[in-house]
């Protein structure tokens, strides 16, 4: 898989570069908007990463010319903005999906995984399993159409098993995700496993059997029911 990564800081350019290349794939970098258009007409990419903030011309202009070109190649938006409304501009100027700074290298690899899985679609900003939908934009949660209200790391853990789904996620890796560097090791484990008991109860309402969050004995946490056929 050939994907272009568009960022404007040598530094986080550098570092995700080198992170997808560990993961086998093939990168090549721009860190100008005008540039990375140039390189979009000239080859083929299976995924574009692209930050908002660039010179010569920002990421929103490099979409919005993108698909006025016909290339629908998935692009995954970088941005330092996580207002619904921002998130909104950046999807409907034609991003299959965002990631607000700053993210893990697990949330990011998440990200693209899911995205590569659907190469040349259109990206819904809804995440489901069974009766269970997740809005990545709105943050908002339903159970049979009904709203799950769910605390902010309630809704991060739930977003993060979905993206991820159906690879089993560690409670070090969900640690990192929603606590960032303020979690302690030696006690984040209990403390994910309360998060996950609330979190279990309110979407597993009414639901007899399993819990739709299955416990991966050793490593964490897996949803292994489908999400909307994807």
């Amino acid at each position: 898989m050939k994907i272009l990564l568009v960022e404007d800081h040598p530094d986080l350019l550098e570092q995700l570069g080198e992170l997808l290349k560990e993961k086998r794939y093939l990168v090549a970098t721009a860190n100008r908007g005008d540039l990375a258009l140039e390189m979009l007409f000239a080859e083929s990419f299976d995924l574009v990463i692209l930050d908002i903030m660039l010179p010569g011309i920002d990421g929103l202009e490099v979409l919005r010319e993108m698909r006025q070109g016909r290339i629908m190649t998935p692009v995954l938006l970088l941005t330092a903005k996580s207002s619904v409304d921002d998130r909104v501009q950046g999807l409907d100027a034609g991003a299959d999906d965002y990631l607000a700074k700053p993210f893990s290298r697990a949330e990011l690899l998440a990200r693209i995984r899911a995205l590569l899985r659907r190469p040349g679609r259109k990206c819904d900003t809804r995440l489901c399993a069974g009766d269970l939908c997740l809005d990545t934009v709105s943050r908002q949660v339903t159970l049979a159409g009904e709203t799950v209200e769910l605390t902010p790391k309630e809704f991060s853990l739930l977003e993060f098993l979905l993206y991820n789904r159906p690879q089993p996620v560690s409670r070090i890796v969900l640690a990192e995700h929603v606590w960032g560097d303020d979690f302690d090791p030696f006690t984040m484990s209990n403390t994910i496993d309360v998060h996950i008991k609330n979190l279990r109860r309110k979407i597993d309402r009414g639901k007899s059997g399993e819990s739709l969050i299955k416990t991966v004995r050793g490593i964490g946490f897996t949803i292994e029911e489908d999400c909307g056929g994807k």
